[in-house]
């Protein structure tokens, strides 16, 4: 990467990690249409590395209240999800899937923000998790379907939960990309030369948490999602 690009890019990515580590998703959020604009190459298979990277973090001292009941059925649908979003990318363009998927989230940020809460149960879970497979995968994106569906649960079980969520999904997601020729190694590089960045944001997040009420998790979750689903939308109709 050129300095400029570098220098932009690990600025994306510092601020979205420190959004992650206070509401449990933001770095892909944030970054990708950064990376997307500048350094193209890089996606999605940087972006996918450094998310697979800062929930680890996150879960080598914050362990705990996590929604194992929730995963086991989130994640196997994340499987087929996934399937689903390697398939996808080869028919669709990105900027009609971005445009797809963007409009979505806007939605469902619009239902829950009217006090709306989509109940939690084995067919939200699934939902959630293949739409999350597919989105996760074709645009670097997966978060905001899991994330809504979680937005009433105390803060500490968004952030642990979607931990978790985010490991298993960005390695399934890394797996399809392997198995279509999508991942090379000059994305692995760039994903090793923006770990400082990504670990400087995830110890920010952590220390702007003591400072955060819990009461303010559930808008900043919405927020984040608004502005995602945003960036995206602009992202691909610019092309």
């Amino acid at each position: 990467m050129e300095l400029g690009s570098y220098v932009a890019i690990a600025l994306a990515v510092f601020v979205g990690a420190t959004v992650q580590s206070v509401v449990g998703l933001g770095v892909g959020l944030v970054a990708a249409p950064v990376m997307a604009l500048l350094e193209p190459w890089t996606m999605p298979g940087s972006l996918l590395m450094l998310a697979l990277v800062l929930p680890v973090a996150t879960l080598t001292h914050d362990h705990d209240d996590i929604d194992w009941a929730g995963l086991a059925w989130s994640l196997p649908a994340r499987v087929f999800g996934t399937g689903v979003g390697v398939a996808v990318v080869a028919v669709f363009t990105h900027q009609q899937l971005g445009v797809a998927v963007g409009l979505v989230v806007l939605f469902m940020v619009l239902i829950t923000w009217q006090a709306v809460e989509v109940p939690i149960n084995h067919a939200t879970l699934s939902g959630a998790g293949f739409v999350s497979g597919i989105t996760g995968t074709a645009t670097s994106i997966g978060g905001p379907p899991f994330a809504l569906l979680y937005q009433h649960r105390p803060a500490q079980q968004i952030r642990t939960t979607m931990a978790v969520y985010f490991v298993v999904g960005a390695a399934l997601s890394l797996v399809g990309l392997l198995a279509v020729g999508d991942l090379t190694w000059d994305q692995a590089r760039a994903a090793v030369e923006l770990l400082p960045p990504l670990l400087l944001g995830a110890v920010a997040g952590a220390l702007s948490r003591r400072y955060l009420p819990a009461d303010r998790v559930r808008p900043a979750v919405l927020v984040v999602s608004a502005v995602s689903a945003v960036v995206l939308v602009v992202r691909s109709l610019a092309g």
